[in-house]
């Protein structure tokens, strides 16, 4: 089930090829610079309706699965997506410019990510069924009979993102979580990775063909960019937006979404620097400093700084410890490469938003890699600037994407603590400490609080670069990190984001959905009269 053998490819609308009208892409190998394989069309405003159209008539059956027959849909998608996955890997490489071992890794994750929604979705907690029995004898009013649960939005519109072709992609977290919601999904394709797009796409219409559900579970389409996610957003049968990108390209379906005649949510990831809070004792010795330093640079290089969780800032103490740290950072920042980034024009940003940081007054540069071999592999390079110049500087708090960071010099408590409130909505934040160190531990106290309030998620003693896939993980935090900071783009929660609670109130059980039935009929948790009971 490769892709097909033609010199132009096309949308996927419910199933179909379809053949699109409104102009052509063709992918760019970064590495060289030069245009590779087939063509793709692209689809026009009637021809995109058409797609919306097939997720909307097929919602009412797809919403109506019972969880078996859903699980198995997605564990059937994660076995085709992993069947073809060489051919999926290798053209991911020659798209994005990224390592085999770093997209195998990200396949993994695909495929895993399917598999646990399958899970979630057979599980049924999802439905967060709650069930208050009536109590008509109850003074001095009686309790009706009260039953809710969690019922899907309605065909969702999922981007597919630059930087993770295949995780944040046409089969990933997005897209998983929705479906397992039982919301069909209008997938737009990222125009970087075309082919790619449509390796996974033939995979999941093909599940969707084999469990004999309506072609409109799923489509996958192309388009110019803007004009095509305006569209999606602006359509009245689209109730759900997925997006993972860029801050003015995420703020633009906000704006767009919330101007409907009826606002839906926009659900988008968009711009994060993650700051890093190296705490004194963990910078004490030599050795923790080149530990620290290593680690460090290794996070800011990883994929060539192209990941959302990338550590774009790092707050250092001031003394001799902490220059000496930084003159560590220089050593091991001089012996790094830089790596292929995923297009030409992310590329020529990242050299200009380097510019732009190091023309600033007190910004001052600490160290530079090397360029990498092929084309648009900019060296990483880290500066640095004292805490009075990053609070009076906006400009600094602003994200560069790639193998870029900065470094700010802090006092004391007082000024960490000013570092923090000054900070706008971050994916992560991280602690670096000494445990067992009573210094260590008062600060990290005393900044947690607030801390927590701008991030999603915490951590101490690592790298936010690496997004553990589970119950517990939030991938997500406060605007501009993400649309909405109550919800995750990663992590079994996930699936919440399409959802909403419904309550039925004295309906006759014949009419009750079967979920909230007194049977259970599908084993589901629930909570029944205040009482926790697990069902089958």
């Amino acid at each position: 089930m490769g892709m097909q053998q033609e010199t132009t490819c096309h949308s996927l609308i419910a199933g179909k090829s379809t053949p699109g009208v409104a102009g052509r892409v063709r992918s760019v190998d970064p590495s060289t610079d030069r245009e590779e394989g087939p063509e793709f069309s692209f689809l026009s405003e009637g021809q995109l309706c058409a797609a919306v159209q097939a997720a909307d008539e097929a919602f009412a059956e797809y919403r109506a699965l019972d969880p078996a027959r859903r699980a198995a849909f997605l564990e059937d998608a994660a076995q085709k997506v992993d069947a073809q996955g060489e051919e999926i890997i290798s053209t991911a490489m020659r798209e994005t410019g990224l390592p085999r071992q770093r997209l195998q890794g990200e396949l993994a994750r695909t495929v895993n990510q399917l598999r646990l929604f399958a899970g979630v979705a057979r599980e049924g907690d999802h439905f967060g069924v709650r069930i208050d029995p009536a109590l008509p004898e109850r003074g001095p009013l009686p309790r009706p009979d009260l039953r809710q649960r969690k019922v899907p939005l309605g065909p969702a519109a999922v981007f597919g993102a630059s930087n993770f072709p295949l995780a944040f992609s046409v089969a990933g977290g997005d897209t998983a979580s929705a479906l397992a919601a039982g919301c069909p999904v209008v997938f737009k394709a990222h125009n970087a990775h075309p082919a790619t797009s449509q390796l996974v796409g033939l995979a999941l219409s093909a599940a969707v063909a084999e469990a004999d559900l309506p072609g409109g579970v799923f489509s996958l389409v192309y388009g110019r960019g803007n004009e095509i996610g305006q569209q999606l957003v602006k359509d009245a049968r689209i109730k759900a937006v997925g997006f993972t990108g860029s801050r003015g390209g995420g703020t633009a379906l906000m704006a767009t979404a919330a101007a409907r005649p009826q606002p839906i949510p926009v659900f988008a990831e968009m711009s994060s620097i993650n700051p890093v809070v190296v705490l004194a004792s963990a910078i004490a010795s030599r050795t923790m400093r080149a530990v620290l330093a290593e680690g460090f640079i290794g996070s800011v290089n990883g994929s060539g700084g192209q990941l959302c969780t990338s550590p774009g800032l790092m707050f250092v103490p001031a003394g001799s410890d902490g220059d000496a740290f930084i003159e560590t950072v220089a050593d091991q920042v001089s012996m790094a490469e830089g790596a292929t980034m995923l297009t030409p024009s992310i590329s020529t940003a990242r050299v200009r938003g380097e510019s732009r940081v190091s023309s600033l007054p007190g910004v001052h540069e600490v160290g530079h890699g090397v360029e990498g071999a092929s084309a648009n592999a900019p060296a990483p390079s880290v500066y640095s600037a004292a805490a009075t110049t990053f609070l009076q500087t906006p400009a600094l708090a602003e994200e560069v994407f790639g193998a870029h960071s900065l470094l700010i010099r802090y006092a004391d408590l007082e000024e960490l603590e000013a570092l923090v409130d000054h900070l706008e909505g971050q994916l992560t934040a991280t602690l670096h400490l000494d445990p067992e160190d009573s210094g260590d531990l008062e600060m990290a106290r005393s900044i947690l609080p607030a801390l927590e309030l701008k991030v999603g998620r915490v951590l101490a003693n690592g790298w936010p670069t690496g997004v553990d896939v589970g119950e517990a993980i939030v991938h997500g935090g406060p605007f501009p990190a993400t649309a909405d900071g109550r919800s995750t783009s990663v992590g079994t929660l996930a699936i919440d984001r399409f959802m909403r609670p419904v309550a039925y109130q004295n309906l006759p059980e014949g009419l009750q959905p079967e979920v909230v039935r007194d049977a259970n009929p599908w084993g589901v948790p629930r909570r029944v009269d205040g009482e926790y009971d697990l069902g089958g």
